[in-house]
């Protein structure tokens, strides 16, 4: 029985989120928490709090194992973008995108 978790609006850049998730998909909850402990990058700590919350979810909801997870699936979709606008050059002004990603994951028993 698969159980899922779900972070939106978190303001970071998808594609910056997508390499922490790419190391920690199809591993056991474990070993994933113990990959993300030693992973210097700014989103690291919120995907440990949305493996840790599906874990939680498994354990109070289902009565799962926590010994026998693993993340069956962790997919980053991109949020809405805040568009903000910085002068330039000869009176110009450039767009500046400011991303957001919605990450799910999805734990089941091994």
């Amino acid at each position: 029985m698969e159980v899922t978790a779900k972070a939106r609006y978190v303001r970071i850049s998808p594609r910056k989120v997508r390499l922490v998730t790419e190391l920690v998909k199809g591993k056991k909850v474990e070993e994933a928490l113990s990959i993300l402990a030693f992973t210097q990058k700014a989103c690291a700590k919120t995907v440990t709090k949305l493996i840790n919350s599906a874990v939680a979810n498994a354990q109070q909801n289902n009565q799962m194992d926590v010994d026998t997870l693993v993340i069956k699936r962790i997919a980053v979709d991109g949020g809405p973008t805040l568009k903000r606008h910085i002068p330039r050059a000869m009176g110009r002004a450039t767009m500046i995108r400011k991303r957001s990603s919605h990450i799910t994951v999805v734990v089941d028993q091994q």
